[in-house]
């Protein structure tokens, strides 16, 4: 009895509801967007309703009162009254109730409506502009409106990126020096239009003036010329097992000295290496790709001992020669060279060598020949795509400058006439990049097929050298 008395006492303040907003009619029309209802299930009675809006029209439910009209304005519900659903709503969002008498409520267009009734969601709201709604627009930037401009610039920054297109967003695909220099074809405030291996290409303009600035101080390495060996207070030196052997560094001499100092790490060529491990990630995952170790792995050979040619050379020989004839080169246009080893052993392991180059070089190529067997070209190793791999540091600061400097000498290479393996690069989580703190590639100048006669080194070597010439903008 005491329930058909709760039930007659609902039905009667409805009526008076109903006749007040002029809810009147068993079906009510929904103007088009997300669907509303007003809130009223205990779970909801803490006001926050959230669901979808649908268009079309609501018939009476079996579980409530009559549905109001769902308006465009979508949003989230606070309630207070006693059943809960009474509120305000704004933003992305919708509401849904399924107490009694829920959903009776008014609504009439776009803005933040504020719902007061006393059973769960009966309410009224009203906002400017009947009949519409309002939603966030993704906005995109406009193409900026360039000057034409016929002129060489200048990098003032350190490790400026050059862009796809005129965005931060898109891809990066040189890092340039501080007094790299480039063609300038058009600029606006915020970005210039450049020429970079005679491709359009984009440099925020805050990083270009057209007159040079010093440069040597900026990317001079601290090293003395002489040998360098491995400092126990530099990052990472500690996860270095053979290091007892040293590094050389040279100075170019003459006007053109260019202040930029080129690491040149002939692979392979520790005694003893191969027997030592050491780990592939600083902070000790493990291995993203297979390799000479496989994936999975968290330690990987210290130094590993090379291949042998088809014709019985070995590899370190081999790696060695083409050293030796890019530092002559690299000298004579006016770049340091830190080599790495000059004789068949040094007592560096790959760790030791990435951590002197950190330190004492602008940038760092070691040098190699793939185990294969069927002449396919050269390559890089680049990052491979690994989100996990990607954000590990130091990966995470300098995988886009080891990818431009992977692409650069590519490109010096095939403009050598060199051949070059599918798209010049091949995905590989090495220790070397693993450990890299400046731009570092290991660049795979063929295989066990390939030629390597001296006539060929020397087309190597300046291939090296041009591209290395356009990382640096030279």
């Amino acid at each position: 009895m005491a329930s058909y008395q709760y039930r007659k006492m609902i039905l009667m303040a409805l009526s008076a509801i109903l006749l007040a907003t002029g809810c009147q009619s068993k079906y009510q029309p929904i103007e088009t967007g997300a669907a509303q209802t007003g809130g009223g299930s205990p779970q909801q009675a803490a006001g926050k309703n959230e669901g979808s809006q649908q268009g079309g029209v609501v018939p009476v439910s079996s579980k409530g009162g009559s549905a109001g009209p769902l308006g465009t304005a979508v949003g989230t519900g606070t309630g207070t009254g006693p059943l809960a659903g009474a509120g305000t709503e704004t933003g992305a969002g919708t509401e849904a109730g399924t107490g009694p008498l829920a959903g009776a409520e008014t609504e009439a267009g776009t803005g933040t409506g504020t719902g007061t009734g006393p059973l769960a969601g009966v309410g009224t709201e009203a906002a400017a502009g009947a009949g519409t709604e309002t939603t966030a627009a993704e906005t995109t930037a406009a193409a900026p409106v360039f000057s034409a401009a016929d002129e060489t610039v200048y990098v003032t920054g350190d490790d400026v990126n050059v862009r796809a297109s005129c965005s931060t967003s898109s891809d990066v695909v040189a890092t340039l020096k501080k007094g790299a220099s480039v063609k300038r074809t058009g600029y606006s405030e915020e970005w210039s239009r450049v020429i970079y291996q005679e491709q359009e290409r984009y440099i925020a303009s805050r990083y270009l003036s057209a007159e040079a600035p010093e440069t040597q101080a900026a990317v001079q390495p601290a090293a003395a010329e002489g040998e360098v060996r491995l400092n126990s207070g530099w990052q990472y030196a500690e996860f270095s097992k053979i290091n007892s052997g040293a590094a050389m560094l040279y100075r170019a001499e003459g006007e053109n000295r260019k202040g930029i100092t080129v690491c040149v790490n002939a692979g392979h060529g520790t005694s003893g290496g191969s027997s030592v491990k050491t780990l592939c990630h600083p902070d000790g995952t493990q291995k993203v790709t297979g390799g000479s170790t496989a994936a999975g792995a968290t330690t990987a050979t210290a130094v590993s001992a090379g291949m042998t040619f088809a014709d019985g050379t070995p590899e370190p020989k081999v790696t060695l020669a083409l050293a030796l004839k890019l530092k002559a080169k690299l000298l004579a246009a006016g770049y340091d060279v830190l080599m790495i080893r000059e004789s068949d052993d040094v007592q560096l392991d790959n760790i030791a060598r990435t951590v002197i180059a950190n330190n004492a070089a602008s940038c760092h190529i070691a040098l190699h020949w793939d185990s294969t067997t069927n002449n396919k070209g050269a390559f890089y190793m680049s990052v491979p795509n690994n989100s996990s791999y990607r954000n590990m540091e130091p990966v995470k600061s300098h995988w886009q400058q080891h990818h431009a400097l992977g692409e650069s000498l590519i490109g010096g290479l095939r403009g050598a006439g060199v051949k070059i393996f599918s798209n010049g690069a091949m995905e590989m989580d090495l220790t070397q990049t693993s450990y890299s703190t400046v731009p570092s590639v290991d660049i795979e100048l063929g295989d066990k097929a390939s030629d390597h006669s001296d006539g060929t080194l020397e087309t190597l070597a300046a291939g090296l050298l041009a591209g290395v010439n356009a990382y640096f903008g030279q």
